[in-house]
């Protein structure tokens, strides 16, 4: 799990992403960071946005002054986060708009539905 962080992406971002797929390891990727996945809680955002509107946007949004979330209060909100994260994921599909420029984007949603027992299965 890791953010893409605009303006200034981290040099080797290109390189854990290939080195992930080579490997098999699926990964979780907030773009531009993971305040845009806490801004789906809350409300759709399909603009592009960079790292410090995110993180401005999400504490406007939940009312909290730095980065401490309260677990309990996003947790009921999840499964439409993941709704709302597909959105603009369709998007970038249809337009080909590729990563890192896939920006917003979140999969976090995928790791949800990875980890999370799906409902009517023992």
């Amino acid at each position: 799990m890791f953010d893409v962080e605009w303006p200034q992406n981290h040099p080797n971002l290109d390189q854990a992403m290939r080195l992930a797929r080579e490997h098999d390891i699926k990964l979780a990727v907030s773009n531009p960071c993971f305040e845009l996945w806490l801004i789906l809680h809350h409300a759709d955002q399909s603009a592009f946005l960079d790292t410090k509107a995110a993180e401005r946007r999400s504490r406007e949004l939940d009312g909290r002054a730095g980065k401490r979330i309260d677990a309990a209060a996003y947790l009921p909100h999840r499964q439409a986060a993941s709704k709302r994260a597909s959105v603009p994921a369709e998007r970038h599909a249809r337009d080909q708009t590729a990563f890192p420029h896939d920006n917003p984007s979140s999969t976090m949603g995928d790791l949800l539905a990875a980890i999370e027992p799906v409902s009517g299965r023992g």
